[in-house]
């Protein structure tokens, strides 16, 4: 059986990806649920944003809601609220976590890795490795290897 597209963030929409790159203006994304869209409110916004970025419209069927109309606007505008305030709120939850932790002793962030390997970057730079090479030898991000580079 053949597997969707893996990206290392999750499942991509391959076919939503293609259609909101074709979509041009004056065009209308037409979708027949709301639930069919996106994968959050954040995401809707961003899909959103995106069709109103290229001068096209979206209309989502179930939801009679037409983003170049007076009533589609006040619903995804609606929507874009509730977005806001749930990320708020999430933000809020995760800084009392962290708080929290960092009071009990148990949060020390995430281990630097362009610092725990600066030492085998510049012995590998000096062997005259180039950066790319470094970064997929050592497991890591180019920028963090142009980061120790720099330092």
């Amino acid at each position: 059986m053949a597997q969707p597209n893996r990206s290392p963030v999750g499942w991509q929409r391959v076919r939503l990806e293609a259609a909101l790159h074709f979509i041009r203006e004056g065009d209308t994304l037409v979708v027949t649920r709301l639930c069919r869209l996106p994968r959050s409110t954040a995401h809707l916004l961003q899909i959103l944003d995106r069709v109103k970025g290229k001068g096209a419209s979206l209309n989502i069927l179930n939801l009679g809601a037409d983003s170049g109309s007076p009533t589609g606007k006040l619903i995804y505008t609606g929507i874009g609220a509730i977005a806001r305030f749930e990320r708020e709120l999430i933000l809020g939850r995760q800084r009392e976590g962290v708080a929290k932790a960092k009071a009990e002793g148990k949060y020390k962030g995430r281990k630097p890795t362009d610092r725990a390997k600066s030492g085998e970057v510049t012995a590998l730079k000096a062997d005259g490795v180039r950066p790319v090479e470094i970064a997929r030898r050592l497991g890591i991000g180019r920028a963090s290897v142009y980061r120790v580079l720099a330092a």
